[in-house]
């Protein structure tokens, strides 16, 4: 397969990821009326973990290299969860969702801050694109001004944690240990959000509360299967293949795919607000694609102490 084959590919993978994302928002904001949030994430990555086990057992290839950089992966991806969790409850939905968003600026800043990573101009004009359409999108529905306080503060948080598990697994990942790596994420997200979900509340109470309804356990397998499972792996294999900062641009079109779909299926109207944040999301993922994909020479991107380590033990 060509390289322009497996990058147009590895695009389309993040795209149809970005689209699985959007159409989550309905059943997760009905989910979350009769679930916590925490048991919710739990047990939804607790059967994405069993449903990728056993449908990609004959294929799995997990090695102490993947169990490593699986382990601290899933470790940042579940933190970042639940730092989100805990400042959507301090926040307005709409301001959290543009924070979290904010992870498009941050995965090059915190790339070039970092790992000294050669971020192009078009990839920085995309990210800003990108950053404009999420508040257009998000912040134009609130009614309230943006401030900083604590529940922006952890989201913001959680916005830097997206983007380095976003620049980590960009940096880790190779398609043929695409399918251990998500495995060994799922697993140690599942853990992390269980043993968050089990910590005791405001009131003592601890314990899972579990779906009471067959209705709500098909679209719980929904969320792990389709939207955890395999929206992992399609991840994971794609950043094999595209940089890290291209990446989270075209992961940024999960708010416009999400306002798509309650315009299909929520009964909402489209807005000028929607039409002119989705038209920069799309740009700015225009742009990104338009620029030349030339890589960084290797002096560019040094190796990390724990890819100096990893090289040692090979």
């Amino acid at each position: 397969m060509t390289r322009s084959r497996t990058h147009a590919l590895a695009f389309t993978a993040l795209l149809v990821m970005s689209a699985v994302w959007g159409s989550t928002f309905f059943l997760i904001k009905d989910l979350a009326t009769r679930l916590g949030v925490l048991d919710l994430l739990a047990v939804r990555f607790a059967i994405a973990s069993v449903a990728l086990a056993l449908l990609a057992a004959p294929r799995l290839r997990i090695d102490a290299g993947v169990l490593r950089r699986g382990v601290l992966l899933g470790l940042l991806y579940g933190v970042a969860q639940i730092l989100q969790t805990a400042g959507l409850s301090m926040t307005a939905a709409s301001v959290s969702g543009f924070v979290t968003g904010l992870y498009v600026v941050l995965t090059p800043l915190i790339g070039a801050l970092l790992f000294r990573s050669r971020v192009d101009r078009a990839t920085w004009v995309g990210a800003v694109l990108a950053t404009v359409g999420l508040g257009v999108l998000s912040l134009g529905s609130s009614g309230g001004g943006f401030g900083l306080g604590g529940g922006e503060a952890l989201t913001l948080a959680s916005a830097a944690v997206y983007a380095l598990h976003i620049l980590a697994l960009s940096r880790w990942t190779d398609p043929a240990r695409a399918l251990g790596l998500s495995l060994v994420q799922l697993v140690v997200i599942a853990v992390v959000c269980t043993l968050a979900a089990l910590w005791p509340d405001a009131q003592g109470r601890t314990g899972l509360t579990l779906p009471s309804t067959s209705a709500d356990w098909w679209s719980l397998l929904y969320l792990a299967v389709v939207a955890g499972a395999l929206t992992m792996v399609l991840q994971t294999w794609a950043q094999a293949h595209v940089e890290p900062s291209r990446a989270a641009v075209v992961m940024a079109m999960e708010p416009v795919w999400a306002a798509g779909f309650a315009v299909a299926f929520g009964g909402e109207r489209v807005s000028v607000r929607m039409v002119l944040g989705g038209f920069a999301i799309i740009a700015a993922m225009y742009v990104v694609e338009l620029a030349p994909r030339r890589p960084p020479p290797p002096e560019a991107v040094p190796a990390t102490a724990w890819d100096v380590a990893e090289d040692r033990r090979a």
